[in-house]
């Protein structure tokens, strides 16, 4: 027994001193497990500044762009309505390169960044243009109400150019990201104007007839019918205006990746789709693939 409650004091005794020469941990005393004590990660909350080289590809749809001059040309008529109708010219595509620059600011809540940053974008030659005619059959209009049997045809030609260019972009964009490592995933939103120089040109005129028969009966009560065509004149109008650095406000969608390099450095990559208003009668649209290098303070 002696010889038992002899071991046990020195077990104890061995392990007290063990005990004493461990360093104090800063957690509470336990199982520690195989994750580390502490890990680093970016700190991704502050200002930032950088800049960008910049692609971009634009849908430009120019169907409708004389639109509002033919309605205007031809106001009170009744071609207004038959003639707003047509689609004169084309939908277009355009590419450009351009570089610019931005400014942000992030907020950072353990892995997860919110941000606002303003961006400029200047556009190398982002434009487009389109240019066609046609002549149509217009009979009976509305509002024309010629008497029974009689036919009024209306022989319409429009002309009409369109052209657009847009020369830079500044965007206004909150953004949501995830930190992983040194990365930093994002989506991004808000809103966007674009300075453009529009202009367009069209010209209408019509040649205007009426048909109908007549019937005669001889003194032997033979019967002939005539179909007669007569010309009742024409008319031909024309406008056209431009107008230059033309704000067009817009809004902004897309996703990026950032990746910091070293200290404040930092790299990213984007894509962006911006939907503009329509100017002029003119949708436009534009998809931008972004390379930029940034500095975070």
């Amino acid at each position: 027994m002696r010889r038992l409650v002899l071991a046990a004091a020195m077990i104890g005794t061995a392990f007290g001193a063990q005990a004493a020469d461990m360093p104090d941990l800063p957690i509470l005393r336990g199982s520690v497990g195989s994750a580390p004590l502490s890990r680093t990660s970016v700190n991704w909350d502050g200002w930032y500044v950088g800049g960008h080289a910049n692609y971009s590809s634009s849908e430009m749809d120019f169907s409708h762009a004389v639109k509002s001059m033919t309605n205007f040309m031809l106001r009170n008529s009744v071609l207004q309505a038959p003639v707003e109708e047509w689609s004169l010219l084309s939908k277009t595509h355009a590419q450009s390169t351009g570089f610019g620059a931005f400014v942000g600011r992030n907020w950072q809540w353990d892995d997860l960044v919110f941000g606002f940053e303003a961006n400029y974008t200047f556009l190398n030659g982002l434009q487009s243009s389109s240019t066609n005619s046609m002549v149509r059959t217009i009979v009976n209009p509305a509002g024309e109400n010629p008497p029974p049997g009689y036919t009024v045809t209306y022989v319409t030609a429009l002309n009409g150019t369109a052209a657009l260019q847009v020369k830079d972009v500044v965007t206004f964009r909150s953004r949501a990201g995830w930190a992983i490592g040194n990365a930093l995933p994002y989506l991004f939103g808000g809103l966007a104007v674009g300075r453009t120089d529009v202009s367009r040109s069209a010209t209408v005129s019509f040649d205007k007839y009426v048909e109908y028969d007549t019937t005669t009966t001889d003194p032997f009560g033979n019967t002939t019918t005539v179909h007669h065509t007569d010309y009742l004149g024409s008319k031909t109008d024309t406008n056209q205006e431009r107008r230059s650095s033309n704000y067009v406000p817009g809004w902004t969608a897309g996703l990026g990746m950032e990746y910091c390099l070293w200290g404040g450095i930092f790299v990213r990559g984007e894509w962006e789709y911006i939907r503009f208003m329509n100017t002029k009668n003119i949708p436009f649209s534009a998809n931008n693939l972004r390379f930029g290098l940034g500095y975070k303070f």
